[in-house]
C-alpha cells in the first residue's frame, strides 16, 4: 500500500502579501505620480499643513532659460529638492519659490545667430522687436525647463515662479540700481575691463573660463635717451610681453624697486641674431641666462648692476619712434613686476590691464584708447589701423623688426582668459563703464568680508574661497554693451559728466518698469523720467544694461522681500563655480544695499564627470542627460545617485554607475515591499508596548532612533554627505541581512497573538512609516508609492513629517550588547557556510546544531535565543571554556525531523496526533490559524 501523501500546510504559513510590485516600472509609473499630485493640489496640501510651523527658505538661485537641462542642472536642483524636502519633513514649512534667469548675452547670441544664418543685421532690427523676440525665445526655454524639473520630482510653488524679465523684477532690478546711485557707491570710471570683441561687450569674470592658448611672446627695445644714471646713455631697456598688439598702447615700462638689474654687453651674436655685437642692453640679473641663450648672444660681459631703484626716471624712446610713435617713455617702479618669466622689465599699457591702469594713474600717464569694440585697431593708430588685434601678431613684429626694435621673437602656450560663450580669447581694454566702488565711505569690500565671517558655509572651505575673490576684487563693473536686459536707467548730466542722483527719477523710473516692464526705457520720451523742468537736452540718457549677475544678484529683493518671506535666507545652495558668481554677487548687492548677506548659509556641490573623470562633451560622446535617465531609469534613480554620492566632491556618473544605482534600489525597493507584505493586516490591537518588547525588537527601535539622529542632523546642517549611505546600510545590513532573515520564522509561523510576532508586526510598523518618510527626500515617488500601498489613494508621504521617536528606545548598553551578540553571530555564520560548501554536512542552517564553548559572548542570550538568532534548529552551549580569547563554533547536522512548515529539524516533530509532520509550535499555529482573506 502506498504511503500517504505528506499533509500540505501552505495556507496556514502567513506569507507576506502586499500589491506593492517588485518592479518599480519607474518611466511609466513617475509621470503618473506626477499627475496625481497635480490633481490633488499637493503644494497647497503642504502649504496648508504647514501653517504656523518654522519658514524655512531656501533662495533658488535661477538657471538660465537656455536649452535643455543638463545633468548638472539636474544635480543643482534634486539637491536643492532633497534639502527643502528634508527640511519639510523635520517639521518646517519649506516654502520654494523656483526661478529663472532670462536677460543676458546668451540668449542675444542665440537670436543673432539665426539672424546671422537668415543673413539679417541685427543693427537694422529695432531694438523693442529684437528685445521682444529674446523674451519669447527665454519664455519657450522657461516652459521647457519647467517640465524637465517637474520630471525629477522637484516640488515648489511652480505656479508663481519667478523669472527676472517679469516686469515687477525688472522695476525691482532698477531700483537695486537706484539704491548704489543714490547712495553714492554707482560711478562712471574708465577702467580696463574683460572684454569681448566677438560679442562687443564687457564681461564678468564669471562668464570667462581658462583654455590654453597659443601667444606670440615678443622682446623688445626701449633706448634710453635720458638719464640720471651714468652709463646708460646709448644702452636699451627689453620687455618681453605675450601681447604684441598692446605695443600701439605703451606709455611706459615698469621695473621692479629691489631687483638687480644688469647692463650687459653683447659681445658676438649666433648667425641669424637679431640681438647685435656691441650693443649694451639691461636686463634683470637672475633672467640673465635665459635671454642670452633665447636671444643667440654668443658672448657677453656685464658692465655693471643697478637696483631698480636707481633705474626710476629713466626716460626711453617707444620702440615705433619715427613711425607714428614719437613720444617718451617713462621708466616707473610698479610692485607687480617679478623675476618669474621675461626680463623683470614690464612694458606698460594703461587701457590694456589693471596693473598698467593703475601705475599709469598715479602717475598721471594717458590713457589711449587704441582699440575699438570690435577689436580692431581705432582709425587714429598708426601703422596698424583697422587691423584686428587677433590677427596683429605679425604685423606688429614686422614693424618692430623694420624699426630695429624686435630682439626675439617666440610661441608661448598658456591659459588664457576666454568667452565661455563664443569661445573666443577676451583682451583688457580700458572703455567707460559704470561700477560699484568696493571701497571707499560704502565699505563695501569691509562689510562683505564681515558677513562671510557670520555666515555657515557647507563645507566650510567655500568661506576662504568667496574671502580671498572678495579680498582681492577690483571694483564691480555693472554696464555691458548688449541690448537684452535691464538698462541701468540713469542720465547723465553732459556739462558736468556726473549722473543725476535724483530720488523721484528713480521711482518715476521703477513705477513705470513695474507696469510697462524694462522696455519703457526705450519706448518712452526722456521727459517722461526726468520729469518738469529739466530740458532732456543737458542729459544724456544711459544706454547700457546691467550685468546679469547683478539681476540674479537682486533676486533676493524680488523673490524674498517683495512676497514677504523671511530674509535673508536661510540657505544659498548652488555649484562651487558660484562663489564667484552667484553668491559673490548676491553677496555685494546685498551688503551695498542693506549692510549684511541676504544668506544664512551657503551649500556647494561639484561638478559631474563622466565615469572616468572626464569634462562631459558631444565630441566624446560622455554626456549623461537626465531626461534620458528618467526615461530609462527613473527619476528616482537620478536622485539616488545625487544622495549617494559626496556631492561636496566632483561626482561621476555613466551607464555602469547608473546599473549599480539601480541595484542599490532595488534593495531599497524589496526592503519596502517586504515591510508591506509583512504588515498585510496589521491591526492596533496587536501593538506591544516597548517595555514588554523582546531585547531583539528594542534593539532595532534603538537603532531608529540612532538614524532619525542621523538624518534630522543633515536637515539642520545641510551635510547630507553620507546620510542616505548609512540609512541604505541600515536596511541592507541590519534589517534585511539580520533583523528581517532572524524574524521571517516568527513572522511565518508563529500563531498571530504570539507577542514575539505581535511585537516584531509593531516594529515593522514603525520601521514603515520611518522608511517611507525617511526616503521621501530622496525618492520622492517611490516613497510616496509604498505609502499609498498601505494607507490609499488619499493619503500622501509628503504631507507626512519625520515620526518623533521616544527617548526611551535610545539604550546605548542595549547596542553594546547587541554589538558583541552580531559578532558570535558572524563566526557562527561563517561556520555554517563553511560546513555547507566545504563537507556538505547540511544544506541550510535550519538542518544545523551548533555547539558553543562556554564563553562571556555565549552568555549574553540563552540557548533558545541563540538558536533564534544563529537561525538554526539547536544550540549546544559546552559548559568547556573556549580556548582562546573567543568562543569555539562547532557545527554538525541537527537531531530529528524536518517540521513540514516551519523547516526545523526537531526530535518533537510528529509527536502531535493532529498535526502529522509539525512541531509542537506549528501544530499549536495551525490549530489556532485564523482564515486569511485574499490578498488585495
Amino acid at each position: 500500500m502506498a504511503d500517504a501523501p505528506a499533509p500540505d500546510y501552505r495556507d496556514t504559513v502567513f506569507l507576506p502579501r502586499t500589491g506593492f510590485p517588485m518592479r518599480g516600472d519607474l518611466p511609466k509609473r513617475e509621470p503618473q505620480m506626477l499627475e496625481r499630485w497635480q490633481r490633488m493640489a499637493l503644494w497647497s496640501k503642504l502649504r496648508a499643513a504647514s501653517a504656523g510651523r518654522p519658514k524655512f527658505i531656501l533662495h533658488d538661485g535661477p538657471p538660465y532659460a537656455n536649452g535643455h537641462l543638463h545633468i548638472g542642472t539636474a544635480l543643482n536642483k534634486i539637491l536643492k529638492d532633497v534639502v527643502n524636502r528634508g527640511r519639510q519633513m523635520a517639521g518646517y514649512d519649506a516654502d520654494y519659490i523656483p526661478g529663472w534667469d532670462c536677460h543676458g548675452l546668451p540668449i542675444e547670441w542665440r537670436i543673432e545667430e539665426e539672424y546671422r544664418k537668415s543673413g539679417r543685421d541685427k543693427d537694422a532690427v529695432p531694438v523693442l522687436d529684437f528685445r521682444a523676440e529674446c523674451r519669447a525665445y527665454a519664455a519657450h526655454w522657461m516652459g521647457v525647463q519647467e517640465s524637465e524639473f517637474r520630471r525629477l520630482g522637484v516640488e515648489g510653488d511652480w505656479a508663481n515662479r519667478y523669472a527676472t524679465m517679469d516686469f515687477a523684477s525688472e522695476a525691482k532690478i532698477a531700483e537695486e540700481i537706484g539704491r548704489f546711485l543714490l547712495n553714492g557707491a554707482l560711478y562712471r570710471g574708465l577702467r580696463p575691463v574683460m572684454w569681448s570683441p566677438v560679442e562687443k561687450t564687457a564681461l564678468a569674470e564669471a562668464e570667462i573660463e581658462y583654455h590654453d592658448h597659443t601667444s606670440t611672446t615678443i622682446w623688445v627695445r626701449f633706448p634710453v635717451v635720458a638719464s640720471a644714471v651714468e652709463g646708460l646713455a646709448g644702452a636699451s631697456v627689453v620687455i618681453w610681453t605675450t601681447t604684441p598688439w598692446t605695443m600701439p598702447g605703451n606709455r611706459a615700462v615698469a621695473a621692479g624697486e629691489d631687483i638687480d638689474y644688469a647692463l650687459v654687453h653683447v659681445d658676438t651674436v649666433a648667425d641669424g641674431a637679431l640681438a647685435r655685437a656691441g650693443e649694451r642692453v639691461l636686463i634683470a640679473l637672475p633672467l640673465l641666462p635665459g635671454f642670452v641663450e633665447t636671444a643667440g648672444i654668443a658672448t657677453h660681459h656685464v658692465v655693471h648692476v643697478y637696483k631698480g631703484a636707481q633705474l626710476a626716471g629713466a626716460m626711453l624712446a617707444h620702440p615705433l619712434r619715427g613711425r607714428g610713435y614719437d613720444y617718451d617713455v617713462p621708466l616707473l617702479l610698479g610692485d607687480f613686476v617679478t623675476t618669474e618669466a621675461g626680463t623683470g622689465f614690464v612694458h606698460v599699457a594703461p587701457g590694456h590691464g589693471p596693473d598698467d591702469f593703475i601705475l599709469g594713474r598715479a602717475h598721471g600717464l594717458e590713457v589711449p584708447e587704441t582699440v575699438g569694440d570690435d577689436g580692431t585697431f581705432n582709425a587714429w593708430v598708426p601703422l596698424f589701423a583697422g587691423m584686428h588685434v587677433y590677427k596683429a601678431a605679425d604685423a606688429v613684429c614686422a614693424a618692430l623688426t623694420d624699426a630695429g626694435a624686435l630682439v626675439v621673437r617666440g610661441k608661448l602656450v598658456h591659459s588664457y582668459p576666454h568667452s565661455w560663450r563664443s569661445k573666443a580669447p577676451v583682451i583688457f581694454r580700458a572703455t567707460p563703464q559704470w561700477f560699484i566702488r568696493m571701497d571707499g565711505p560704502e565699505d563695501i569690500r569691509g562689510r562683505a568680508l564681515a558677513a562671510i565671517d557670520a555666515t555657515q558655509f557647507v563645507p566650510d572651505a567655500g568661506r576662504n574661497r568667496i574671502g580671498s575673490m572678495v579680498a582681492a576684487r577690483p571694483d564691480w563693473c555693472i554696464s555691458r554693451q548688449r541690448a537684452w536686459g535691464v538698462p541701468i536707467a540713469i542720465f547723465v548730466e553732459k556739462r558736468t559728466g556726473e549722473p543725476l542722483r535724483d530720488p523721484a527719477v528713480m521711482a518715476r523710473v521703477v513705477d513705470a518698469f513695474r507696469t510697462e516692464g524694462a522696455d519703457a526705457w526705450y519706448a518712452s520720451p526722456p521727459e517722461r523720467f526726468l520729469g518738469p523742468g529739466r530740458d532732456p537736452a543737458d542729459y544724456e540718457q544711459v544706454r547700457d544694461i546691467v550685468d546679469v549677475w547683478f539681476e540674479s544678484g537682486s533676486t533676493h529683493a524680488f523673490v524674498l522681500e517683495a512676497r514677504g518671506l523671511p530674509w535673508p535666507a536661510d540657505l544659498y545652495l548652488e555649484g562651487s563655480d558660484q562663489h564667484r558668481g552667484w553668491f559673490h554677487s548676491s553677496l555685494l548687492e546685498a551688503v551695498g544695499t542693506r549692510g549684511r548677506a541676504p544668506f544664512k548659509a551657503v551649500l556647494t556641490h561639484g561638478f559631474v564627470m563622466d565615469e572616468q573623470g572626464r569634462k562631459m562633451s558631444k565630441s566624446l560622446g560622455n554626456v549623461t542627460a537626465p531626461q534620458e535617465v528618467a526615461d530609462k531609469y527613473g527619476a528616482d534613480i537620478l536622485r539616488l545617485w545625487t544622495m549617494m554620492s559626496d556631492t561636496t566632491e566632483d561626482l561621476r556618473i555613466g551607464g555602469e554607475i547608473l546599473k549599480q544605482q539601480a541595484e542599490l534600489y532595488r534593495r531599497l525597493r524589496n526592503t519596502l515591499r517586504w515591510l508591506l507584505g509583512s504588515l498585510d493586516g496589521f491591526d492596533e490591537s496587536e501593538r506591544v508596548d516597548h517595555a514588554q518588547m523582546p531585547e531583539l525588537e528594542r534593539w532595532v527601535l534603538h537603532r531608529l532612533t540612532e538614524i532619525d539622529a542621523r538624518l534630522r542632523r543633515a536637515a539642520e546642517t545641510y551635510d547630507w554627505t553620507g546620510a542616505y549611505p548609512d540609512l541604505h546600510v541600515f536596511c541592507a545590513a541590519d534589517l534585511s541581512a539580520f533583523y528581517f532573515d532572524i524574524r521571517k520564522d516568527a513572522l511565518y509561523c508563529d500563531r498571530p497573538d504570539s507577542l514575539r510576532r505581535r511585537a516584531c508586526r509593531t516594529v515593522l510598523d514603525m520601521l514603515h512609516r520611518c522608511l517611507a518618510t525617511w526616503l521621501a527626500p530622496m525618492l520622492c515617488f517611490t516613497a510616496e508609492e509604498a505609502w499609498v500601498a498601505r494607507f490609499g489613494e488619499d493619503s500622501s508621504v509628503h504631507l507626512q513629517t519625520w515620526p518623533v521617536l521616544p527617548a526611551a528606545w535610545s539604550d546605548a548598553d542595549l547596542a553594546a550588547k547587541w554589538a558583541d551578540i552580531r559578532k558570535l553571530r558572524g563566526r557562527v555564520t561563517a561556520e555554517l557556510e563553511r560546513a555547507r560548501a566545504d563537507n556538505f554536512i547540511i544544506g541550510s542552517s535550519l538542518q544545523a546544531e551548533v555547539t558553543l564553548s562556554a564563553a562571556p559572548e555565549t552568555s549574553l542570550l540563552s540557548k533558545d535565543l541563540w538558536e533564534e538568532i544563529a537561525i538554526v534548529s539547536k544550540v549546544t552551549i559546552n559548559p568547556q571554556s573556549s580556548v582562546g580569547s573567543e568562543p569555539m563554533v562547532i557545527v554538525g547536522r541537527a537531531p530529528g525531523e524536518k517540521c513540514l512548515r516551519c523547516w526545523r529539524v526537531l526530535a518533537e516533530v510528529g509527536t502531535v496526533a493532529d498535526a502529522p509532520g509539525l512541531c509542537l509550535r506549528c501544530a499549536d499555529a495551525v490549530a489556532h490559524a485564523p482564515a486569511r482573506q485574499s490578498a488585495a
